[in-house]
């Protein structure tokens, strides 16, 4: 029987780069460096070659993009009650915000086209 607690509940589904796939379920209130601890802390069997040292290195990508530590699963607008899928991987640290925009703006005299022939 599913109840309203569930029906609030978002459900992830973190795929490694392995591929492997495993489902969790949090609060809207659970931030990205909540969720990492927690499948830190619960990490999955079969998930054992990828274990990693620390849930400091555990990141989040959600649509491309890497999600920042206090980032909510409620500020991303997930739906609730269903699942969402993020990709979970092992990285120090994660790029600086807009890094890539302001790294195309520097290069102002750089051609990146390329000829195929």
């Amino acid at each position: 029987m599913t109840t309203q607690r569930d029906l609030d509940m978002v459900h992830l589904r973190l795929i490694l780069v392995s591929g492997k796939t495993q489902d969790f379920t949090f609060s809207p209130n659970d931030s990205a460096t909540d969720i990492a601890k927690h499948v830190f802390d619960n990490w999955p069997a079969g998930w054992e070659e990828e274990q990693v040292s620390s849930p400091s290195i555990l990141r989040l990508i959600f649509q491309g993009r890497f999600l920042h530590g206090n980032v909510t699963l409620g500020a991303l607008k997930l739906p609730p009650g269903r699942t969402t899928v993020m990709h979970l991987v092992a990285r120090e640290t994660l790029p600086e915000p807009n890094s890539h925009g302001q790294r195309n703006r520097e290069k102002t005299t750089e051609s990146n086209c390329c000829l195929l022939l």
